[in-house]
């Protein structure tokens, strides 16, 4: 990777301050009554309590020094590896927070769908990773007008192709839309039992040479995800990760002659759970006049969490790597509302408001009578629509109108359910900052 500068990407720090612009009203749950009509900035501003100034639950939050924590570790650990870092912002679709991590040196920021490409173009954002493959036309004509718009060049955007067929349709839509600058694609490796990608060298080879050969495209470089293939670190997991971050070394080493960009050669991996493991596979050495710039996509850093990230992360609860161990800053606080038996209490949050896709919220605090106090012996066993059911431990007295804080778990289906999210001070209840998603 000798003589590749890894520069940070940008965003429209205008577009991004007109955010708190932007009035709060009814469509914001959990937010205070008597601030509807106001702008997010002037709520930001007035340092509200979650507790005391009409915040209704259930209610997400955002612990304020842990964001900061999460992103000046990531910043400094993927500093001192020299691999750039392009994180998912699908995990939080948050412009504010796509800036604090731009800020912080990030390389670009990696999307998904092309809806959620056109909120990044929204604001500005000038280094993109889809990590994807991108065939429907018109979401083609759109990207070709959103790069010909360009006329300085300022915006990079890569895509993702995994079959000849793919190539075809965008070759086909690219030619259409009249298309002035290639587009840059990335081979994707894939893995068996993974989501999308070439399952093998011979047809990733295959894909590449299609690729090479549209004028309307332009081979860049290597992609892949890894994180589906395992999700525990048993030395089973960690092998099979080992073992598909070869294979994406060597497909990128036999595809040295075709990529056409002789400067740089993207290699890009990494999901939240195992980027120790792809750093060292993508950042070298590689052979002489292969000049790769490895690319991290993690995403779910910036906030950690309570469970699956807890458990996987090589910051987590049993590092791998030597920095500062992550910090969760996600919570939801939810009321009891019931408790129509000794053993079991229902509370105001659900579905609707929580991940439950890979673990079930972990109940940590209760809150009484205005102090805040570990929660011992419970755990929720189910969640509907809008109801948490708690069970409840020989320890614990939760009371109809008591307040429990959650631990949660997997940042990407959490972000999602929420429009306006506070972000807390240290004492866990002053609101400092109020963060907009783009869903």
């Amino acid at each position: 990777m000798a003589g590749i500068r890894i520069e940070p990407g940008k965003i429209d720090k205008d577009a991004v301050a007109a955010i708190l612009s932007e009035p709060i009203d009814w469509r914001h749950k959990g937010m205070p009554a008597a601030v509807a009509g106001m702008t997010i900035g002037s709520v930001a501003e007035r340092r509200l309590r979650l507790f005391h100034d009409g915040f209704v639950g259930p209610l997400l939050v955002l612990d304020g020094p842990a964001l900061e924590h999460n992103l000046a570790t990531m910043a400094a650990w993927c500093a001192a590896r020299g691999v750039a870092l392009a994180p998912h912002g699908k995990t939080t679709m948050a412009p504010q927070l796509f800036a604090r991590q731009l800020e912080h040196g990030a390389w670009g920021i990696t999307t998904a769908t092309a809806s959620q490409l056109r909120v990044y173009r929204a604001f500005g954002v000038s280094r993109i990773m889809l990590a994807n493959q991108l065939v429907d036309p018109a979401a083609l004509r759109w990207l070709a007008a959103e790069l010909d718009r360009d006329p300085e060049l300022e915006l990079e955007l890569f895509c993702w192709v995994d079959s000849e067929r793919g190539v075809a349709l965008m070759d086909e839509a690219l030619r259409a839309a009249g298309a002035r600058r290639p587009v840059d694609v990335l081979v994707e490796l894939g893995g068996a039992g993974g989501r999308t990608g070439a399952r093998d060298l011979p047809t990733a080879i295959g894909v590449a040479r299609a690729a090479v050969a549209s004028p309307v495209l332009r081979l860049v470089g290597v992609g892949g995800y890894e994180g589906v293939l395992a999700q525990e670190t048993t030395a089973d997991d960690l092998s099979r990760v080992e073992d598909y971050l070869a294979r994406l070394r060597e497909l990128t080493v036999e595809l040295a002659g075709l990529f056409e960009d002789r400067e740089r050669v993207i290699v890009t991996a990494g999901g939240s759970g195992y980027f120790d493991l792809v750093a060292e596979a993508i950042n070298g050495p590689w052979p002489d006049g292969l000049p790769v710039l490895p690319v991290l996509r993690s995403g779910a850093y910036v906030t950690h969490d309570d469970g699956l990230y807890r458990r996987t992360s090589p910051l987590g609860e049993r590092p791998r790597t030597d920095a500062a161990p992550f910090r969760s800053a996600l919570r939801a606080w939810a009321q009891v509302s019931s408790r129509p038996t000794a053993d079991l209490a229902l509370l105001t949050m659900g579905k609707r408001d929580v991940p439950y896709d890979v673990d079930l919220p972990v109940p940590q605090l209760i809150r009484a009578g205005g102090v805040a106090a570990p929660l011992p012996g419970c755990r929720v066993t189910k969640l509907m629509d809008q109801h948490a059911f708690l069970a409840i431990g020989p320890e614990a007295d939760p009371r109809v109108g008591d307040w429990v804080g959650f631990g949660l778990s997997h940042p990407c289906t959490t972000f999602d359910k929420w429009q306006l999210i506070p972000v807390v001070d240290a004492d866990g209840e002053t609101v400092v900052d109020l963060i907009r998603t783009y869903f």
